[in-house]
């Protein structure tokens, strides 16, 4: 990892216009008050785009705005290679030099940058440029590249060349508007210079062999073989034999009758404890207790319709039998 570091001559101070003030705004509103320190990166990078580059005045500025130590600013913006931390030329030329860019002449695109503008990082005598190599951009199907950062924004220059890349600087340093993207004829990452399936002869039908049709002396361009229609098997005159008869599936169960369980309208003297049944929590033993059930020795009397009548009347049904609340509340009642 190379070692980055703020640039030795700095300005007195930093303040954001009106301009990036809006855009604070905007990425704090995104955060909580506790907290807005996660905008550190998008308050870097609005000081890059108002000044070119970000400044140690700048770190101090976005520490106090987001009330964060400087050293955790200071370390977010020494780690991402996105900010520049010294100024740069009008216009900043990153080239990629990834293994697909070199494969197809990053190398020349680097020698071009060198012999008009100088090394990596410096400012063009006429302060119009800086270039700098960087990892790769992800446009590696349009190979050899470099991301072009200036006033207009960030665009990628694509499908370059070292005659290319020059007239690129050409235009760029008179002033001149520039195409973005591919240099070459194509659209985005689309395939060029083919010359495959473009015979028309190839889908146009003229190279179909013909064909002799069934049953006729004719002959006909080639064409899909329709399938042979199904065999049809004569009608039989004999009667058919009836279908063998199938029992009929047997009846679903009727639902348990229901009876209404012995209830209370209160406890005799202390209720018990109905928690100690195996699934019933507190919120159960409230709908027991409202559908006027306290004691273990109710819920032991209840036979399949008593347990019909209470399991119609509970939001999870099948529990008491599944849990098995009648031999438990038994066993309880009897002090076991």
């Amino acid at each position: 990892m190379s070692v980055r570091r703020l640039a030795k001559e700095q300005p007195e101070s930093f303040t954001f216009n009106a301009a990036s003030e809006k855009e604070i705004a905007f990425w704090l509103a995104k955060y909580p008050e506790a907290r807005k320190a996660s905008a550190v990166i998008p308050l870097l990078w609005i000081v890059q785009k108002q000044e070119g580059w970000v400044c140690e005045p700048a770190l101090r500025a976005v520490a106090e705005r987001l009330e964060m130590p400087y050293i955790r600013v200071y370390e977010v913006v020494t780690f991402y290679t996105m900010f520049n931390l010294a100024p740069v030329g009008e216009h900043l030329i990153q080239v990629c030099g990834t293994t697909p860019c070199m494969l197809r002449g990053s190398d020349e695109l680097i020698k071009v940058c060198k012999s008009r503008i100088g090394e990596a990082g410096a400012i063009s005598a006429d302060g119009k440029f800086t270039w700098v190599e960087v990892e790769c951009m992800g446009a590696c199907a349009n190979a050899p590249m470099f991301q072009l950062a200036n006033k207009d924004g960030d665009h990628y220059v694509e499908d370059l060349d070292a005659a290319k890349l020059e007239q690129v600087l050409d235009d760029l340093a008179a002033g001149k508007s520039i195409k973005y993207g591919p240099q070459s004829d194509r659209v985005a990452s689309e395939a060029h210079g083919t010359t495959v399936l473009t015979d028309p002869s190839l889908y146009d039908g003229s190279r179909a062999k013909p064909i002799k049709l069934p049953n006729t002396g004719e002959s006909e361009a080639a064409a899909p073989a329709a399938k042979p229609a199904p065999a049809v098997k004569p009608v039989s005159k004999t009667k058919p034999k009836p279908a063998p008869k199938t029992k009929a599936a047997p009846a679903a169960a009727a639902p348990a009758a229901e009876k209404a369980p012995k209830t209370l309208k209160k406890a005799k003297g202390q209720p018990d404890d109905l928690k100690r049944l195996s699934g019933v929590g507190p919120k159960l033993e409230q709908t027991l207790n409202e559908l006027g059930f306290f004691h273990f020795a109710q819920i032991a009397e209840w036979g399949p319709e008593e347990i019909a009548w209470v399991d119609s009347r509970l939001k999870f049904k099948g529990r008491i039998e599944r849990e098995g609340w009648v031999a438990q509340a038994k066993a309880l009642a009897e002090g076991k």
